[in-house]
């Protein structure tokens, strides 16, 4: 992923991106986030100089006062968030991180009206003491959640490697979310023809 300066132009493909919110507050145990500003804050987000692309790229979330953050900026920026909940003991992990990244990165889900997108350490031990994912009842590796308006959507909740390492299933997974806009359940109707219903119950 490349990086810009303020005073480059940033290409079309990369407009409507969830990225880096550089000039926002976050805690300061927070990593460095994994996108660039929301489209709805974009322009109170400034590009910093003589950032390495490196500095871009998603960093996982380990704590949950992170996670939080996370939340709460794609609330208000009226963007679903997508987490992928990952375990260092996870190969299946390993394999559908690069995927998820490539997809969200090439712009999928943009003409919907984007996504922003986190991975969590499970198995992190801030993440493991407070019970996240009980609380969102996480209970297999990996997972694929994404939250509306900071609420989960458990409707839509992936589980099943095959359609994890599915790209054109993920791609139309990413649209169907992205299509919600911070509405909740309106983006579930443009896929149900294209897999049956799946989204109007279990993802698994």
């Amino acid at each position: 992923m490349r990086a810009f300066s303020s005073s480059q132009e940033k290409p079309a493909a990369v407009k409507n991106r969830i990225y880096t919110p550089f000039g926002l507050p976050l805690p300061p145990s927070a990593p460095p986030p994994s996108f660039l500003c929301f489209p709805t804050i974009r322009e109170r987000c400034p590009w910093p100089t003589g950032l390495k692309p490196a500095d871009l790229y998603n960093h996982s979330v380990r704590r949950p006062d992170d996670f939080e953050t996370y939340k709460l900026l794609s609330t208000s920026a009226r963007v679903p968030l997508l987490t992928f909940w990952t375990a260092s003991y996870c190969s299946t992990c390993r394999a559908v991180s690069p995927i998820l990244e490539e997809l969200i990165n090439a712009g999928v889900g943009e003409e919907e009206g984007g996504v922003s997108y986190c991975e969590l350490e499970y198995d992190s031990p801030d993440i493991m003491s407070s019970g996240l994912g009980m609380t969102y009842m996480i209970t297999s590796m990996p997972t694929l959640l994404s939250f509306d308006r900071g609420e989960p959507q458990t409707d839509t909740k992936v589980t099943d490697p095959r359609k994890l390492k599915d790209r054109e299933w993920l791609k139309e997974w990413i649209r169907t979310e992205a299509r919600r806009r911070g509405g909740g359940g309106g983006g579930a109707s443009p896929a149900k023809g294209l897999f049956g219903g799946l989204f109007g119950g279990d993802s698994k």
